[in-house]
């Protein structure tokens, strides 16, 4: 069986894909082949999933329609004869290069208005349901019930060795690692300050602090170092592949509701999940390591970049020794 994935372009999501990917290899066989489809950012995780054979880079901008490239890829891939697609986001734009490849099966959720270039219409019976519960819908059980397997993502350990010298890290403290950022938006991200008080605990309790993110959190880091200067700020310092390795020695992660949080659980260390706006009953990190930590108030969950009631109690209310106890936990 020769399946395209057109996956997602979110790294939370596509660390939560591999659900999926190992469903497919439990129904179909080990020798299946899974090819996937998304962005570089994203693929950087996908590169450390067993079951995924090629990555295929779609270089098209965020909200770009591109039909001109996605047309140019569909045809490129017509030479792979793939058995099946299965789309997994639900724009129109994404279910074009497997019907441009000419896939005879392309499976999918009806999503926007996409009649014809899904012919394999998958529905799921849940209002909100998890996003795994969502991608395992795609995934043609029949009578038979596959058994979710948590996402386990590949670590390199001589690159880990590698960057352990070239950043000058050593491994002589336990390491907790705090992920500070959320690309999402701000009403997931819980306060620099707050996060601080919750370092230098940790320091004087001998743990050793490494601060991770994308060049983007890179000042969110810098912010942390002012009120916190014994940590280690690595934002922007690292790939996202880096970052997996090294993530991977830490004792536990403390961290917003992010992509990282989700690696972190797919490598087996302990996590602290932070949830303002958004909700564990979702995208909940795929471990049974886990705490989750949330005030649960009534105007939560909204799912909104920023608060809308311009308060956000549901941070800001949170108070950092509620997370110190859950890492005694």
């Amino acid at each position: 069986m020769k399946i395209l994935a057109i996956a997602p372009n979110w790294v939370g999501d596509m660390v939560m894909a591999q659900v999926l990917f190992k469903a497919l290899k439990k129904l179909y066989g080990a020798d299946t082949i899974i090819d996937v489809v998304s962005q570089r950012w994203a693929l950087s995780v996908a590169s450390r999933m067993d079951e995924v054979r090629n990555l295929i880079e779609m270089k098209i901008a965020h909200g770009e329609f591109g039909l001109k490239k996605r047309y140019a890829l569909g045809k490129l891939l017509r030479a792979e004869n793939y058995d099946l697609a299965i789309v997994m986001t639900i724009t129109f734009k994404s279910a074009l290069i497997p019907f441009f490849a000419k896939i005879p099966i392309r499976a999918g959720h009806l999503g926007e208005i996409r009649f014809g270039l899904i012919n394999d219409i998958k529905k799921i019976a849940i209002k909100r349901p998890r996003m795994i519960d969502k991608y395992m819908s795609l995934c043609d059980q029949g009578d038979r019930e596959i058994a979710i397997e948590y996402p386990k993502l590949r670590v390199d350990l001589e690159n880990q060795k590698s960057l352990l010298a070239r950043l000058g890290l050593n491994v002589d403290k336990p390491i907790a690692a705090l992920f500070v950022g959320a690309e999402y938006g701000e009403a997931k991200r819980y306060s620099i300050g707050k996060f601080a008080v919750i370092a230098n605990k940790l320091i004087e309790n001998g743990c050793q602090i490494w601060v991770f993110g994308s060049e983007r959190d890179r000042s969110l880091g810098e912010e942390l170092l002012l009120d916190s200067p014994k940590s280690v700020n690595l934002c922007g310092k690292t790939s996202l592949t880096d970052a997996i390795d090294l993530i991977a020695l830490a004792k536990f992660a403390i961290s917003n509701d992010s992509g990282l949080l989700h690696i972190a659980a797919a490598v087996g260390i302990n996590v602290i999940a932070i949830y303002g706006s958004s909700t564990s009953d979702y995208t909940p990190p795929l471990t049974d390591k886990k705490e989750i930590v949330s005030l649960n108030l009534p105007c939560s969950p909204c799912f909104k970049k920023r608060c809308p009631l311009k308060h956000l109690k549901c941070l800001r209310d949170l108070p950092p020794e509620m997370i110190l106890e859950r890492v005694k936990n």
